[in-house]
């Protein structure tokens, strides 16, 4: 059995396994907590939850994920607040509001608890809040290479689904993809919500009044899945570009239908995996990379489904 196979086979018995609030217990108390600015309701965080059991299990530390049920910011600062005075070995956190989160986060930091900020946020941000490093895909960058993507496909207009508003790395997305494009954002961003029955009629609203739309972007299965229930049900489905951030089950099953176009792999597993290796071997060993780490992005396409398919919604 390969070394990848192995990991694969461990990941798959640590997710069957019920999460409670930690997803092992260190034989010598080491302990770390994952903080992210995600609803209960986004199912895509779930890759998040396994990357850190898998971390968890095979360093032999305990890891707690936390986060606010609504997705609602000022609530997130506090649980970082409250994790901070937990006394843990190091935070793991999202940084989806440079304004919201930072003075939370580097409180913590000033207290000597070690910091490294994933999925959202920047590099420069990480280092101003007094990170270790940042993990994770710099939201404009990957927007603007989707946008550059797109224009070279013949796109020249656009509806971005921002179901997460509130959150200035969602709008980054969106304003790369214009950028890319060449184009003003202006009023080709809506603002969805997250019910999905809302979200889908959102959809169909803008396309009924925008027919000339060339192409439609999600920024994750909370929009891209009521996204197609609106194509299927105008009759859009497969006649408009679609691109989307992130992956899922049904994001996978519109990529092989030929429904969408590409979906931009962050790879979430290694967001949430990735820190809680380095923390643990640091505070180890004293070893430290020596750079921030770019997850993504990446396109999957129609001609790279093999092992996304297998694993989406998991590892993917």
């Amino acid at each position: 059995m390969t070394s990848i196979t192995k990991k694969l086979a461990l990941a798959a018995a640590v997710v069957a396994a019920p999460f409670a609030l930690a997803t092992s217990v260190a034989a010598d108390g080491e302990k770390y907590v994952l903080v992210s600015h995600a609803p209960d309701s986004d199912s895509w965080w779930n890759t998040i939850k396994n990357g850190i059991a898998l971390a968890g299990d095979q360093m032999g530390v305990e890891v707690e994920y936390r986060n606010p049920p609504t997705g609602d910011l000022a609530d997130m600062a506090r649980i970082i607040e409250q994790a901070a005075a937990s006394g843990p070995n190091g935070i793991i956190t999202t940084l989806s509001d440079y304004d919201v989160l930072s003075g939370p986060i580097k409180a913590a930091v000033d207290s000597g608890i070690d910091v490294i900020i994933m999925n959202s946020g920047t590099p420069d941000q990480a280092r101003e809040v007094g990170a270790l490093m940042y993990v994770g895909q710099p939201e404009y960058d990957a927007g603007y290479a989707a946008g550059v993507r797109a224009k070279g496909d013949g796109v020249g207009s656009f509806l971005c689904v921002n179901h997460y508003i509130s959150s200035p790395s969602s709008t980054e997305r969106c304003q790369g993809f214009a950028d890319g494009l060449g184009v003003d954002l202006g009023n080709q961003m809506i603002d969805s919500g997250q019910d999905p029955a809302e979200i889908k009629n959102r959809v169909l609203a803008y396309l009924n009044s925008n027919p000339e739309t060339d192409a439609i972007l999600t920024l994750g299965p909370t929009s891209a899945d009521p996204t197609l229930l609106a194509l299927d049900e105008n009759g859009m489905a497969g006649d408009i570009y679609f691109g989307t951030f992130d992956l899922g089950e049904e994001i996978v099953k519109g990529i092989k239908a030929g429904v969408i176009n590409w979906g931009i792999d962050q790879q979430p597993f290694l967001q949430a995996y990735l820190p809680v290796v380095v923390l643990t071997n640091y505070h180890r060993y004293g070893v430290l990379p020596g750079n921030n780490i770019n997850s993504g992005p990446g396109f999957v396409t129609a001609d790279g489904l093999e092992k996304v398919e297998e694993f989406a919604g998991e590892y993917r």
